[in-house]
Protein backbone atom coordinates (compact mmCIF):
# COMPACT_ATOMS: atom_id res chain seq x y z
CA UNK A 1 0.00 0.00 0.00
CA UNK A 2 1.42 3.40 -0.61
CA UNK A 3 1.21 6.33 1.66
CA UNK A 4 0.86 10.24 1.47
CA UNK A 5 2.35 12.33 3.54
CA UNK A 6 2.30 9.22 5.76
CA UNK A 7 -1.40 8.43 5.43
CA UNK A 8 -1.96 4.97 3.63
CA UNK A 9 -3.71 4.99 0.19
CA UNK A 10 -5.49 1.98 -0.89
CA UNK A 11 -4.88 0.81 -4.11
CA UNK A 12 -7.70 0.01 -6.58
CA UNK A 13 -8.24 -3.29 -7.37
CA UNK A 14 -7.92 -4.67 -10.79
CA UNK A 15 -11.60 -5.43 -12.30
CA UNK A 16 -11.96 -9.37 -12.01
CA UNK A 17 -12.28 -11.25 -15.08
CA UNK A 18 -15.29 -13.52 -16.35
CA UNK A 19 -15.68 -16.60 -13.49
CA UNK A 20 -13.63 -14.79 -10.97
CA UNK A 21 -14.50 -14.28 -7.29
CA UNK A 22 -14.22 -10.67 -6.18
CA UNK A 23 -15.00 -8.85 -3.36
CA UNK A 24 -18.11 -5.92 -3.83
CA UNK A 25 -17.46 -2.29 -2.75
CA UNK A 26 -20.90 -3.61 -0.41
CA UNK A 27 -18.17 -6.07 1.61
CA UNK A 28 -19.64 -9.51 0.00
CA UNK A 29 -18.38 -12.20 -2.73
CA UNK A 30 -19.46 -12.54 -6.08
CA UNK A 31 -18.56 -14.01 -9.25
CA UNK A 32 -17.88 -12.26 -12.17
CA UNK A 33 -20.55 -12.54 -14.93
CA UNK A 34 -22.44 -15.25 -12.59
CA UNK A 35 -20.63 -18.65 -14.12
CA UNK A 36 -16.91 -20.08 -12.74
CA UNK A 37 -14.55 -20.64 -15.18
CA UNK A 38 -14.90 -23.11 -17.88
CA UNK A 39 -12.10 -26.17 -17.47
CA UNK A 40 -12.11 -26.30 -21.54
CA UNK A 41 -15.03 -23.78 -22.74
CA UNK A 42 -16.03 -24.53 -25.91
CA UNK A 43 -15.56 -22.23 -28.89
CA UNK A 44 -18.45 -19.45 -29.39
CA UNK A 45 -20.34 -20.52 -33.28
CA UNK A 46 -19.78 -17.70 -35.95
CA UNK A 47 -22.94 -15.29 -34.71
CA UNK A 48 -24.90 -15.01 -38.44
CA UNK A 49 -25.25 -11.51 -40.31
CA UNK A 50 -28.82 -10.93 -39.32
CA UNK A 51 -27.19 -10.62 -35.43
CA UNK A 52 -25.77 -7.76 -35.97
CA UNK A 53 -26.81 -4.67 -33.28
CA UNK A 54 -25.87 -1.29 -33.61
CA UNK A 55 -22.69 -0.11 -31.44
CA UNK A 56 -22.95 1.39 -28.14
CA UNK A 57 -21.53 4.71 -28.98
CA UNK A 58 -23.60 8.64 -29.76
CA UNK A 59 -24.47 11.73 -27.88
CA UNK A 60 -27.94 10.36 -26.60
CA UNK A 61 -26.12 7.26 -25.41
CA UNK A 62 -23.86 8.81 -23.36
CA UNK A 63 -26.42 11.38 -21.81
CA UNK A 64 -28.18 8.01 -20.07
CA UNK A 65 -24.86 6.44 -19.03
CA UNK A 66 -24.04 9.54 -17.14
CA UNK A 67 -27.48 9.60 -15.39
CA UNK A 68 -27.25 6.15 -14.98
CA UNK A 69 -24.01 7.10 -13.16
CA UNK A 70 -25.17 9.72 -11.27
CA UNK A 71 -28.08 8.15 -9.32
CA UNK A 72 -26.26 4.97 -8.85
CA UNK A 73 -28.11 2.93 -10.70
CA UNK A 74 -28.08 -0.46 -12.03
CA UNK A 75 -29.15 -1.50 -15.67
CA UNK A 76 -29.92 -4.78 -17.23
CA UNK A 77 -28.84 -3.17 -20.54
CA UNK A 78 -24.97 -2.89 -18.64
CA UNK A 79 -25.25 -6.48 -16.51
CA UNK A 80 -26.39 -8.72 -18.79
CA UNK A 81 -24.42 -7.90 -21.60
CA UNK A 82 -27.66 -7.09 -23.83
CA UNK A 83 -26.68 -6.49 -27.49
CA UNK A 84 -29.79 -3.66 -27.68
CA UNK A 85 -28.01 -1.87 -25.60
CA UNK A 86 -26.62 0.66 -28.30
CA UNK A 87 -30.47 0.83 -29.87
CA UNK A 88 -31.91 1.86 -26.76
CA UNK A 89 -29.72 4.29 -24.98
CA UNK A 90 -29.78 5.83 -28.03
CA UNK A 91 -33.09 6.23 -27.64
CA UNK A 92 -33.46 7.51 -24.35
CA UNK A 93 -34.21 4.63 -22.45
CA UNK A 94 -32.86 2.19 -20.55
CA UNK A 95 -33.91 -1.01 -18.45
CA UNK A 96 -33.50 -0.29 -14.43
CA UNK A 97 -32.24 -2.98 -12.40
CA UNK A 98 -33.35 -2.90 -8.93
CA UNK A 99 -31.61 -3.89 -5.78
CA UNK A 100 -28.23 -4.31 -6.77
CA UNK A 101 -26.12 -5.78 -9.54
CA UNK A 102 -25.05 -9.38 -7.80
CA UNK A 103 -27.97 -12.19 -7.66
CA UNK A 104 -28.37 -14.87 -5.36
CA UNK A 105 -29.16 -17.39 -8.16
CA UNK A 106 -26.34 -18.96 -11.09
CA UNK A 107 -27.99 -19.37 -14.20
CA UNK A 108 -26.22 -20.69 -16.39
CA UNK A 109 -27.23 -18.11 -19.37
CA UNK A 110 -27.27 -14.84 -17.50
CA UNK A 111 -23.82 -13.15 -16.84
CA UNK A 112 -25.12 -11.02 -14.07
CA UNK A 113 -22.58 -11.52 -11.03
CA UNK A 114 -23.60 -13.84 -8.40
CA UNK A 115 -23.08 -14.10 -4.81
CA UNK A 116 -24.92 -13.51 -0.98
CA UNK A 117 -25.62 -9.54 -0.49
CA UNK A 118 -26.28 -10.75 3.25
CA UNK A 119 -29.10 -7.89 3.27
CA UNK A 120 -27.64 -5.33 1.54
CA UNK A 121 -30.23 -2.98 0.08
CA UNK A 122 -29.90 0.79 -0.70
CA UNK A 123 -32.62 2.69 0.67
CA UNK A 124 -32.48 5.96 -1.62
CA UNK A 125 -32.78 3.42 -4.66
CA UNK A 126 -36.90 4.11 -4.85
CA UNK A 127 -36.12 8.05 -4.84
CA UNK A 128 -32.96 7.77 -7.24
CA UNK A 129 -35.43 5.59 -9.76
CA UNK A 130 -38.29 7.68 -9.79
CA UNK A 131 -35.54 11.22 -10.57
CA UNK A 132 -33.91 9.20 -13.61
CA UNK A 133 -37.35 8.68 -14.99
CA UNK A 134 -38.41 11.79 -14.98
CA UNK A 135 -34.54 13.02 -16.17
CA UNK A 136 -35.37 10.83 -19.17
CA UNK A 137 -38.56 11.73 -19.90
CA UNK A 138 -39.72 8.51 -19.66
CA UNK A 139 -43.29 7.22 -20.70
CA UNK A 140 -43.10 3.99 -20.50
CA UNK A 141 -40.29 2.41 -18.08
CA UNK A 142 -39.12 -1.28 -17.49
CA UNK A 143 -37.87 -2.31 -14.43
CA UNK A 144 -36.10 -5.50 -13.44
CA UNK A 145 -33.87 -6.97 -10.49
CA UNK A 146 -31.65 -9.79 -9.33
CA UNK A 147 -33.15 -12.53 -7.26
CA UNK A 148 -32.58 -11.83 -3.82
CA UNK A 149 -33.64 -14.70 -1.76
CA UNK A 150 -31.26 -13.97 1.13
CA UNK A 151 -34.21 -11.35 1.64
CA UNK A 152 -37.00 -12.12 3.91
CA UNK A 153 -39.70 -10.89 1.14
CA UNK A 154 -37.92 -11.38 -2.13
CA UNK A 155 -37.38 -7.96 -2.53
CA UNK A 156 -40.85 -7.11 -3.04
CA UNK A 157 -41.08 -4.51 -1.04
CA UNK A 158 -38.37 -2.75 -1.91
CA UNK A 159 -39.54 -3.42 -5.78
CA UNK A 160 -43.05 -1.64 -4.45
CA UNK A 161 -41.72 0.79 -3.09
CA UNK A 162 -39.85 1.95 -6.33
CA UNK A 163 -43.35 1.72 -8.61
CA UNK A 164 -44.82 4.11 -6.34
CA UNK A 165 -41.93 6.48 -5.81
CA UNK A 166 -42.08 6.24 -10.09
CA UNK A 167 -45.79 7.13 -10.03
CA UNK A 168 -45.63 9.73 -7.63
CA UNK A 169 -43.39 11.70 -9.53
CA UNK A 170 -43.95 10.74 -12.91
CA UNK A 171 -48.12 9.98 -12.47
CA UNK A 172 -48.23 9.76 -16.60
CA UNK A 173 -45.69 6.56 -16.77
CA UNK A 174 -46.37 2.88 -17.37
CA UNK A 175 -44.09 1.13 -15.40
CA UNK A 176 -43.72 -2.82 -16.37
CA UNK A 177 -41.81 -4.89 -13.89
CA UNK A 178 -40.17 -7.61 -14.75
CA UNK A 179 -39.97 -9.70 -11.12
CA UNK A 180 -38.34 -12.45 -9.91
CA UNK A 181 -40.40 -15.53 -8.78
CA UNK A 182 -40.23 -14.45 -5.87
CA UNK A 183 -39.58 -18.31 -4.54
CA UNK A 184 -43.17 -18.84 -5.90
CA UNK A 185 -44.16 -17.11 -2.06
CA UNK A 186 -47.58 -15.54 -3.72
CA UNK A 187 -48.22 -13.15 -0.71
CA UNK A 188 -44.68 -10.91 -1.89
CA UNK A 189 -46.37 -11.12 -5.89
CA UNK A 190 -49.44 -9.37 -4.59
CA UNK A 191 -47.33 -7.24 -3.15
CA UNK A 192 -46.04 -5.73 -5.82
CA UNK A 193 -49.48 -6.08 -7.78
CA UNK A 194 -50.28 -3.89 -5.53
CA UNK A 195 -48.24 -0.97 -6.29
CA UNK A 196 -49.97 0.30 -8.93
CA UNK A 197 -47.48 -0.94 -12.02
CA UNK A 198 -48.98 -1.75 -15.40
CA UNK A 199 -47.44 -4.65 -16.24
CA UNK A 200 -46.07 -7.56 -14.63
CA UNK A 201 -43.53 -9.77 -16.37
CA UNK A 202 -41.86 -13.16 -14.73
CA UNK A 203 -39.49 -14.90 -17.70
CA UNK A 204 -39.95 -18.73 -18.35
CA UNK A 205 -36.96 -18.89 -20.21
CA UNK A 206 -36.86 -22.26 -21.83
CA UNK A 207 -39.10 -25.27 -22.21
CA UNK A 208 -40.09 -27.36 -20.05
CA UNK A 209 -37.13 -30.20 -20.43
CA UNK A 210 -34.09 -27.44 -20.25
CA UNK A 211 -35.60 -25.44 -17.37
CA UNK A 212 -32.73 -27.35 -15.67
CA UNK A 213 -29.84 -27.05 -16.43
CA UNK A 214 -30.37 -23.50 -18.12
CA UNK A 215 -32.15 -22.34 -14.73
CA UNK A 216 -30.64 -22.06 -11.38
CA UNK A 217 -32.16 -25.07 -9.43
CA UNK A 218 -34.10 -22.75 -7.16
CA UNK A 219 -36.38 -21.28 -10.31
CA UNK A 220 -38.98 -24.08 -11.86
CA UNK A 221 -40.80 -23.96 -14.99
CA UNK A 222 -43.97 -24.40 -13.03
CA UNK A 223 -43.10 -21.69 -10.71
CA UNK A 224 -43.20 -19.30 -13.19
CA UNK A 225 -46.16 -20.55 -14.83
CA UNK A 226 -48.00 -20.22 -11.46
CA UNK A 227 -46.44 -17.03 -10.51
CA UNK A 228 -48.28 -16.29 -13.98
CA UNK A 229 -51.46 -17.47 -13.55
CA UNK A 230 -51.71 -16.40 -9.64
CA UNK A 231 -51.04 -12.49 -10.92
CA UNK A 232 -53.83 -12.86 -13.48
CA UNK A 233 -56.31 -14.29 -11.09
CA UNK A 234 -55.59 -11.52 -8.59
CA UNK A 235 -55.37 -8.16 -10.46
CA UNK A 236 -57.01 -9.83 -14.11
CA UNK A 237 -56.48 -5.61 -15.42
CA UNK A 238 -53.01 -5.84 -15.14
CA UNK A 239 -50.98 -7.16 -18.36
CA UNK A 240 -48.97 -10.25 -17.95
CA UNK A 241 -45.98 -11.19 -19.72
CA UNK A 242 -43.19 -13.97 -20.50
CA UNK A 243 -39.90 -14.29 -22.24
CA UNK A 244 -38.30 -17.31 -24.05
CA UNK A 245 -35.23 -17.88 -25.31
CA UNK A 246 -34.37 -19.87 -28.64
CA UNK A 247 -31.46 -21.51 -29.74
CA UNK A 248 -30.44 -24.14 -26.37
CA UNK A 249 -31.72 -27.35 -27.53
CA UNK A 250 -35.50 -27.20 -27.33
CA UNK A 251 -37.48 -28.49 -30.28
CA UNK A 252 -40.84 -27.41 -32.33
CA UNK A 253 -42.91 -29.68 -30.37
CA UNK A 254 -41.66 -28.49 -26.86
CA UNK A 255 -41.49 -24.31 -28.26
CA UNK A 256 -45.47 -25.20 -28.84
CA UNK A 257 -46.10 -27.22 -25.44
CA UNK A 258 -44.33 -24.67 -24.09
CA UNK A 259 -47.00 -21.41 -25.80
CA UNK A 260 -49.98 -23.77 -24.79
CA UNK A 261 -48.93 -23.46 -21.53
CA UNK A 262 -48.24 -19.89 -21.01
CA UNK A 263 -51.62 -19.37 -22.62
CA UNK A 264 -53.27 -21.60 -20.03
CA UNK A 265 -51.89 -19.47 -17.59
CA UNK A 266 -54.01 -16.40 -19.49
CA UNK A 267 -50.20 -15.24 -20.12
CA UNK A 268 -51.10 -11.86 -22.49
CA UNK A 269 -47.56 -10.33 -24.07
CA UNK A 270 -45.15 -12.86 -25.06
CA UNK A 271 -40.87 -12.37 -26.43
CA UNK A 272 -39.53 -14.71 -28.16
CA UNK A 273 -35.34 -14.21 -28.97
CA UNK A 274 -31.77 -15.62 -29.87
CA UNK A 275 -30.18 -17.38 -26.60
CA UNK A 276 -26.25 -15.55 -26.94
CA UNK A 277 -23.65 -16.88 -25.27
CA UNK A 278 -22.46 -13.83 -23.30
CA UNK A 279 -19.09 -15.48 -22.11
CA UNK A 280 -17.20 -18.46 -23.16
CA UNK A 281 -18.45 -20.44 -19.39
CA UNK A 282 -21.87 -20.02 -20.19
CA UNK A 283 -24.32 -22.59 -22.20
CA UNK A 284 -23.27 -23.03 -25.58
CA UNK A 285 -25.83 -21.74 -28.46
CA UNK A 286 -27.42 -25.16 -30.08
CA UNK A 287 -28.45 -23.29 -32.77
CA UNK A 288 -29.44 -19.70 -34.57
CA UNK A 289 -32.81 -19.05 -35.21
CA UNK A 290 -32.85 -17.49 -38.46
CA UNK A 291 -35.73 -14.81 -38.97
CA UNK A 292 -38.05 -16.21 -41.05
CA UNK A 293 -38.55 -19.20 -38.03
CA UNK A 294 -39.19 -15.92 -35.68
CA UNK A 295 -41.79 -14.95 -37.79
CA UNK A 296 -43.18 -18.67 -37.66
CA UNK A 297 -43.53 -18.88 -34.07
CA UNK A 298 -45.15 -15.38 -33.71
CA UNK A 299 -48.05 -16.77 -35.86
CA UNK A 300 -48.11 -19.55 -33.61
CA UNK A 301 -48.66 -17.80 -30.43
CA UNK A 302 -50.86 -14.95 -32.03
CA UNK A 303 -52.98 -18.15 -33.12
CA UNK A 304 -52.76 -19.34 -29.95
CA UNK A 305 -54.62 -15.64 -28.40
CA UNK A 306 -51.77 -13.81 -27.11
CA UNK A 307 -52.43 -10.28 -27.29
CA UNK A 308 -48.72 -9.55 -28.92
CA UNK A 309 -45.74 -11.75 -29.55
CA UNK A 310 -42.87 -9.82 -30.06
CA UNK A 311 -40.41 -12.25 -31.67
CA UNK A 312 -37.11 -12.06 -33.63
CA UNK A 313 -32.99 -12.55 -33.48
CA UNK A 314 -32.45 -9.71 -31.12
CA UNK A 315 -35.45 -9.19 -29.28
CA UNK A 316 -34.59 -9.45 -25.44
CA UNK A 317 -38.23 -9.18 -23.02
CA UNK A 318 -37.34 -5.40 -22.44
CA UNK A 319 -37.15 -4.52 -26.01
CA UNK A 320 -38.93 -2.21 -27.37
CA UNK A 321 -41.78 -2.90 -24.26
CA UNK A 322 -43.43 0.39 -25.06
CA UNK A 323 -44.74 -0.87 -28.53
CA UNK A 324 -46.09 -4.33 -27.68
CA UNK A 325 -49.61 -3.23 -28.09
CA UNK A 326 -48.95 -1.81 -31.37
CA UNK A 327 -49.28 -5.50 -32.53
CA UNK A 328 -46.67 -4.95 -35.31
CA UNK A 329 -44.07 -7.24 -33.65
CA UNK A 330 -42.52 -3.71 -32.13
CA UNK A 331 -42.16 -2.50 -35.18
CA UNK A 332 -39.31 -5.37 -36.67
CA UNK A 333 -39.85 -6.44 -40.30
CA UNK A 334 -37.58 -10.08 -39.93
CA UNK A 335 -38.56 -10.61 -43.63
CA UNK A 336 -36.53 -7.37 -44.52
CA UNK A 337 -33.61 -8.46 -42.27
CA UNK A 338 -33.21 -11.92 -43.60
CA UNK A 339 -33.49 -10.26 -47.67
CA UNK A 340 -30.34 -7.72 -46.00
CA UNK A 341 -28.04 -10.07 -44.49
CA UNK A 342 -28.86 -12.93 -47.65
CA UNK A 343 -26.72 -10.28 -49.70
CA UNK A 344 -23.80 -9.59 -46.66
Amino acid sequence: MSEFKGIPIAQPQPPARSGEKYTTQQGFTAIKDGIKQAQAPAANPRKPAWLRAPLATGAAFGAVKQIVREHRLSTVCEEAKCPNIGECWNAGTATIMLMGAVCTRACRFCAVDTGNPRGWLDTEEPENVAKSVQLMRLKYVVLTSVNRDDLPDGGAGHYAAAIRAIKRLNPGTAVEALTPDFQGVMSDVRTVLDSGLDVFAQNVETVRRLTHPVRDPRAGYEQTLSVLGAAKVYKPGVLTKTSLMLGLGETDAEIRETLADLRAARVDVLTLGQYLRPTPNHLNVERFVSPQQFDHYRVWALDLGFLECVSGPLVRSSYRAEQALKRNNAGLDNGQLALKTAGT
